[in-house]
């Protein structure tokens, strides 16, 4: 499929695209090879290839889920401007 240069006008003026005069013929070249390349991929025999949920199709190696932090709320809080209660106290933005 080619376009022309008034249907990369209608796309860019439907995407809200400013697009310079001189360029409309390059862009149209571009996207009319960006739908070739389409075309050609939706035309490739898929049959017999199975449905992937990831590309590279591996398992996903996990590692065990074990606390490697201590807990330092202590001494954050410790030099926080304001805390109460366990929380810190901001300023109030919206009134």
């Amino acid at each position: 499929m080619t376009l022309t240069a008034d249907d990369v006008k209608k796309i860019a003026y439907l995407a809200r695209l400013g697009i310079d005069q001189n360029d409309i013929e390059s862009y149209a070249q571009d996207l009319s090879g960006m739908l070739e390349l389409m075309t050609q991929m939706g035309e490739t025999d898929t049959d017999g290839v199975p449905p992937m949920a990831h590309p590279m199709d591996q398992k996903q190696r996990l590692r065990v889920d074990e606390v490697t932090e201590s807990d330092n709320r202590d001494n954050f809080q410790a030099i926080a401007p304001q805390v109460e209660a366990g929380l810190y106290l901001v300023p109030k933005v919206i009134e």
